[in-house]
C-alpha cells in the first residue's frame, strides 16, 4: 500500500473527512517534495499539492500521485490553499497541530471561509512508524554508509587527535559517499564522554579515554544512527567492567525486541541488567526511538513508552552509562522487525576495541 492509500485508510478509520498535510516531513513521506513549502490536501477520493512559484517545476519533477498547483505574488498562500479545499468539496479541513503554532492558526481561521479547520492528532507519525519496501533499503544504504564511516575513522583514533578532527573526518567521509549527515555528529572523549549528547571539541584524545562518536547518514531523506565506544591506548579493568555491562544490556535488549513485545518492557531488561553491575542509576535516557524521515521519529523505547512493536519498524537499541569524573560508553545499533525475529542494520564491530591497533 503506498503512502496516500495509507493516509486514506487511517482517516477512513479516524472519521476524517480531509486533512491537509504541511509538516515537511510528512509532505516529504507522502508526496516525495523535497522543498520548504508545500501543503497537501487529502480527502477520501482527491487530492491536490499547493506550492508557490518558487518550486512550480521542482514540485512536477518529484510529485506524482497527485496534481500540482502553485501561486505567485500578490496573491495569499493561505486563501489559494482555501479556495483549492473548496474546489474539493471541502467543508471539514483537518489540520496537523502538532506543527502549527496558535498564531498560525488565529491568522489562517478567517482566510479559511467556507472550511472548518480541525486541529488533528499526528496521525501520520504514527503511520510512519510502519516502513515500506523501498524505506527500508533506504535506511539500509544509510546504515551501510555509516559502517563505511566507522571503519574508515577507526584508523584516526590515537593520542594526541582531537574530538573535533575526529567529527569533521566522520562528517567529510559520508559526505564523500554522497549522503548527507544525518545530525551533528557527536565525538566525545576522556571525561567528556560522560555528555551523552557533548560537542566535540578541541580536546586532545589521551591513552586511557573512551571516546564515543554517535553519527549517522542521510540517504533520499532517510537515516542511519549508530554510536561505538573505543578506548585509546590501553584500557582498565573498569573501562572493560563498564563497557561489558553496556555491551551486555543492549545484547538482552536486542535478544528481546520483537513483534508484539511492550517498548517498556524491552527498556526495563536493559535497566535490569545494568543493575546487577550497579550502573543503572547511570543510565538516564530511553533505550532507543524510531528512526527514518527523522533521526528521532515516532515512538519510544523508554520505561513509560506506550508503543507495541510491530513488524515493519525500525528502532535504535542504545543503553548507556555516564560516569561523571570518569567517562561514559553507549553501544547503538538500528534495528529492523521482521515477521521472524528482528535484522540488525548496522554491522560494525561492537566487541571493545582498543585503538591504535598494535
Amino acid at each position: 500500500m503506498d503512502s496516500l492509500s495509507r493516509l486514506r485508510a487511517r482517516m477512513s478509520q479516524d472519521g476524517i473527512e480531509a486533512i491537509m498535510v504541511s509538516d515537511p516531513v510528512n509532505v516529504g513521506w507522502l508526496t516525495g517534495f523535497t522543498g520548504t513549502f508545500g501543503r497537501a490536501i487529502v480527502t477520501g477520493n482527491a487530492a491536490v499539492f499547493v506550492t508557490d512559484s518558487r518550486y512550480t517545476i521542482q514540485a512536477g519533477e518529484e510529485i506524482s500521485n497527485m496534481p500540482v498547483v502553485s501561486f505567485a505574488s500578490p496573491v495569499d498562500g493561505d486563501e489559494f490553499v482555501a479556495k483549492k479545499a473548496q474546489e474539493l468539496g471541502v467543508k471539514s479541513l483537518g489540520f496537523e497541530a502538532a506543527s502549527t503554532t496558535y498564531l498560525t492558526w488565529e491568522k489562517s481561521i478567517p482566510k479559511f471561509s467556507g472550511v472548518q479547520l480541525i486541529p488533528i492528532n499526528d496521525i501520520l507519525s504514527d503511520i510512519r512508524m510502519v516502513k515500506s519496501d523501498d524505506e527500508i533499503t533506504k535506511i539500509r544504504a544509510a546504515c551501510g554508509i555509516a559502517d563505511a564511516a566507522f571503519e574508515h575513522i577507526t584508523r584516526m583514533i590515537q593520542p594526541g587527535v582531537t574530538e573535533m578532527d575526529v567529527c569533521l573526518d566522520l562528517e567529510f567521509f559520508m559526505r564523500r559517499q554522497g549522503a548527507e549527515v544525518a545530525f551533528p555528529s557527536i565525538v566525545v572523549s576522556g571525561n567528556r564522554s560522560a555528555r551523552p549528547h557533548g560537542k566535540p571539541s578541541e580536546k586532545k584524545l589521551e591513552v586511557g579515554d573512551f571516546v564515543t562518536m554517535d553519527f549517522g547518514a542521510r540517504v533520499d531523506g532517510y537515516n542511519s544512527d549508530m554510536t561505538r565506544t573505543v578506548v585509546v591506548g590501553a584500557a582498565t579493568d573498569r573501562h572493560h567492567e563498564v563497557y561489558n555491562a553496556v555491551l551486555e544490556a543492549q545484547l538482552g535488549a536486542l535478544g528481546a525486541i520483537r513483534a508484539g513485545a511492550l517498548a517498556k518492557d524491552v527498556d526495563t531488561l536493559a535497566r535490569e541488567i545494568l543493575g546487577k553491575y550497579d550502573l543503572a542509576k547511570y543510565f538516564g535516557h530511553g533505550l532507543g526511538h524510531g528512526l527514518g524521515r527523522v533521526v528521532h521519529d515516532g515512538g519510544r523505547l523508554s520505561p513509560s513508552s506506550p508503543n507495541v512493536i510491530e513488524v515493519g519498524q525500525i528502532w535504535t537499541i542504545e543503553p548507556g552509562v555516564y560516569i561523571e569524573g570518569f567517562g561514559g560508553v553507549r553501544i547503538e545499533d538500528d534495528v529492523l522487525i521482521t515477521e521472524t525475529g528482528i535484522e540488525i542494520l548496522t554491522h560494525s564491530p561492537k566487541e571493545m576495541m582498543i585503538l591504535p591497533k598494535a
